[in-house]
This record gives structure tokens, C-alpha cells and sequence, in this order.
């Protein structure tokens, strides 16, 4: 059995820069036709309990920065710009994902949000990419360290990479929304583990079989380590 830093699931074309292109090519022309904003990853249920964790979380006031990482179609932002939160930040990798987030926004009267594209796992990531360059109250990611970790190449680098970049978007008091359908929450705190302290969890739908109760999805919130 591979441990909590590896992998044990397969990688997938949803690790690809190419898949998330064309997919968002595809969504756009859907948007511009019919108006619809494309998938919602892990489902609205999972990005309406992001949104009730923040909006219900008194840490987190209505002008803190808040940076999704890996926006896609940038609806949870323009959930939270619904919401009344106002300083809102979305990056993704794929220039269509940013050009659907941006047409999706325009039509929601979400103008206040930013979005850049932008690739998490480079070297210098916040130097190259004006949105990386600051830090954040709080960092969400909704299926983004998924991706990553489903590369076919060796996704153990870009994993680290991302953790690095990760680190610098935030400071002592930042909060970091974290939620996957790969990785459990031992494996997640695993991998954080030697940057981040577990600080809250999410509660998510859970199953049984065998006589154990798991979760199709988990949900974690961590604060970088003093």
C-alpha cells in the first residue's frame, strides 16, 4: 500500500492543460449560446458548504482578500461576490478558463473580481504572475491539487511546487480551504502536515461499506505553522 506522499489512484487527462482548454473552449461557446456556466466541481452541495463555512467563519470579514486557486468558471467567486465579499481574486492555468470566469462575471455584474492567468506550479510562481505576488486571508482550492496530483508525468515535483507557491500567498493569520475527491484527510494532513496545522474541517457527505465510514469528498481548512 503506498503511503500518505503517494499517489494510489492513476493519473488521468484531468492532470492536462490540454483537457482543461478544451473543456473550457467548449463551456464558453455554451455560455455564449445558452448561458450556462459549465460544471461545478464536486457539485453546488460542496461549493454551497465552502461558501456557508466562510460566510458563517467570523475571522473572515467582507473586505479580507479571499484568491481561488484554480477558478475554472469562477463561480464560487461570484457566489462570494453575491455574498457581499469584495476583494476577490481567481487564477487559473488555462487563458479559457480565465475568458469564461471573466464573461461569467461580466454577466453577473461581478466586477469586482480579479483574474489572472496564472501557473501554480512554476518556478517563481509569485514573481511571474502579478496575483501571486501578494498574500491572501484566504486561499481556497476546490479540486485544483487534485489536478495536479493526476499528471501523468511525475507529479511529485509540481505537488512541492504548488506547495511553495501556496506558502507564499499567505501569512500567520491566512486561512487555507482545501478540498479533494483523491486525497483523504490523513493523506492531505500528511502532505501539509510539515508547512500547515490542521485548524478546521468541513463536514461532508459520508458512506459505508465494510463496516467503515468514508467520504467521497473531504474538506479541510489549515493555518500555516508558527
Amino acid at each position: 500500500m503506498s503511503g500518505p506522499g503517494q499517489r494510489d489512484f492513476e493519473s488521468s487527462s484531468l492532470g492536462t492543460i490540454e483537457h482543461w482548454d478544451s473543456t473550457y473552449e467548449i463551456e464558453l461557446e455554451a455560455f455564449k449560446d445558452i448561458g450556462d456556466v459549465g460544471e461545478i466541481w464536486f457539485g453546488e452541495d460542496s461549493q454551497e458548504r465552502i461558501l456557508d463555512w466562510i460566510e458563517d467563519n467570523e475571522e473572515i470579514k467582507t473586505d479580507n482578500s479571499i484568491i481561488d486557486l484554480g477558478c475554472g468558471n469562477g463561480m464560487l467567486l461570484v457566489e462570494l461576490s453575491q455574498r457581499s465579499y469584495g476583494n476577490l481574486t481567481g487564477v487559473d492555468y488555462s487563458a479559457g478558463g480565465i475568458e469564461l470566469a471573466k464573461s461569467i462575471a461580466e454577466g453577473n455584474n461581478a466586477e469586482n473580481i480579479k483574474y489572472e492567468v496564472a501557473d501554480l506550479i512554476c518556478d517563481d510562481a509569485n514573481k511571474k504572475y502579478t496575483c501571486l505576488g501578494h498574500t491572501y486571508k484566504v486561499c481556497v482550492d476546490k479540486g485544483t491539487y487534485d489536478a495536479i496530483s493526476l499528471m501523468p508525468s511525475d507529479e511529485i515535483p509540481a505537488r512541492q511546487s504548488y506547495l511553495q507557491t501556496l506558502k507564499r500567498l499567505m501569512t500567520d493569520d491566512s486561512l487555507f480551504i482545501i478540498t479533494s475527491c483523491n486525497w483523504t484527510q490523513d493523506q492531505l494532513v500528511e502532505f501539509f502536515g510539515s508547512d500547515f496545522k490542521l485548524h478546521d474541517k468541513i463536514k461532508t457527505p459520508s458512506f459505508q461499506f465494510g463496516g467503515k465510514t468514508g467520504n467521497t469528498v473531504t474538506s479541510l481548512i489549515f493555518k500555516l505553522k508558527s
